[in-house]
């Protein structure tokens, strides 16, 4: 079995005083920024690729589109769940479900998001029926 080699370099950044709050309740908040930051870097918007800009026809065709997928079904519950496409205006709970979902984890609505027990490893909100899938996907053991 290969050691990985000690981590050494430190990375800082700034977050909002909520995202501060959630990474602060994980038990390993290294670990899971590690994984959040590798799991993102092989992930480009399929619009831009990346870029951070789409010509005006890209746009001009997709934009109904993507209206139209705002709209989703919670994955714990099967009620209706509505995408935001900007933050603003949302309360903390909300903003804790759609990160967990921008970060990969299941998208629930705000009541089966405050029921489901989160993960003690990674802090993610899981379904009960979910859990031993999540761990075999999210957390293998090395």
């Amino acid at each position: 079995m290969s050691k990985r080699p000690p981590k050494t370099t430190v990375v800082a950044f700034k977050v909002e005083p909520a995202l501060a709050d959630l990474l602060n309740k994980l038990p390993n908040k290294s670990a899971f920024i590690r994984k959040a930051i590798e799991s993102m870097l092989g992930v480009s918007c399929p619009l831009c690729q990346g870029k951070g800009v789409i010509p005006q026809g890209v746009h001009n065709h997709f934009a109904p589109l993507i209206q139209e997928a705002k709209v989703t079904e919670c994955q714990s519950c099967g009620d209706r769940v509505e995408m935001p496409l900007e933050e603003g205006g949302l309360d903390h709970l909300s903003r804790n479900r759609l990160e967990q979902f921008f970060l990969g984890g299941p998208l629930y609505c705000d009541p089966c998001f405050e029921k489901s027990p989160s993960c003690g490893d990674c802090g993610m909100h899981i379904d009960p029926d979910e859990a031993m899938e999540h761990h075999r996907k999210v957390h293998p053991i090395e």
